[in-house]
């Protein structure tokens, strides 16, 4: 019987040797971290359970974030060289993006412009208001690049909601999931955004794990997370599988 006093777990207590694939640590390019400075807090914060190694995946968004390889290359290589000044040698990152699907995204995907993780993957993601109008066409020319979609934070897709059905069609059509971990919080999104994360895991329709922290007060969210024991054994294979892949 479901108790309202189960002991829960604290999520971060879980997550060591996690390589996070969804972070926006790279400063002074979207609307994550502004500084180097704050970078290098966020990073030690989560060294302070065990989180070491990152793929960072500023935006790019038409009109929003214009951000290309080179912005993202130049951002990375002054945190990469603030790592070595701040001795934090134990530290790994490596740059990709997360790409808006939007009316801009096919150009750059056919002038060889998008940043994959690990050269095959590549990370989008759509709009919060409504989905976009292009996806299905834009994931067929993902997969004629050879690469593999996976979307970020699938769980938050509010008008997907009532309609289940369509994340079983996208995942059928060969797109993966990858869950943000703050997520599993509603102090993050709100109820409605952890009771989905929870299906989703439960259904078996999550592949990867993310954290997608912004800031550090999201970071202080992880930390304070508590999951119950019966969604942590459903996790933790995902995080495995995460860490398998991404290393």
């Amino acid at each position: 019987m479901f108790s309202f006093f189960e002991k829960k777990v604290y999520l971060a207590d879980y997550l060591h040797g996690l390589v996070d694939i969804h972070n926006h640590i790279l400063p002074g390019i979207d609307d994550g971290a502004k500084t180097v400075e704050q970078s290098i807090e966020l990073l030690k914060g989560f060294g302070e359970f065990g989180v070491t190694n990152f793929i960072c995946t500023p935006h790019i968004m038409h009109n929003y974030y214009d951000n290309t390889p080179k912005t993202i290359e130049q951002s990375y290589e002054k945190l990469k060289n603030k790592l070595v000044g701040e001795n934090l040698l134990n530290v790994n990152i490596d740059c990709a993006a997360e790409h808006m699907i939007d009316d801009n995204f096919e150009d750059l995907l056919e002038k060889g412009e998008v940043m994959p993780l690990k050269k095959e993957y590549i990370l989008i993601e759509m709009s919060y208001l409504q989905p976009s109008l292009n996806f299905e066409m834009a994931v067929g020319k993902i997969a004629k690049n050879q690469l593999f979609p996976i979307l970020a934070h699938p769980e938050r897709y509010m008008y997907l909601h009532p309609k289940y059905g369509k994340y079983e069609h996208m995942k059928s059509s060969g797109i993966q999931f990858q869950l943000n971990l703050l997520s599993l919080s509603p102090d993050s999104y709100g109820d409605a955004t952890t009771k989905m994360a929870g299906k989703l895991i439960d259904d078996e329709l999550i592949n990867f794990v993310g954290t997608d922290i912004h800031n550090i007060r999201q970071l202080a969210v992880l930390k304070e997370t508590r999951i119950s024991k019966k969604l942590l054994k459903r996790l933790l294979p995902i995080i495995e599988h995460t860490i398998y892949t991404f290393y």
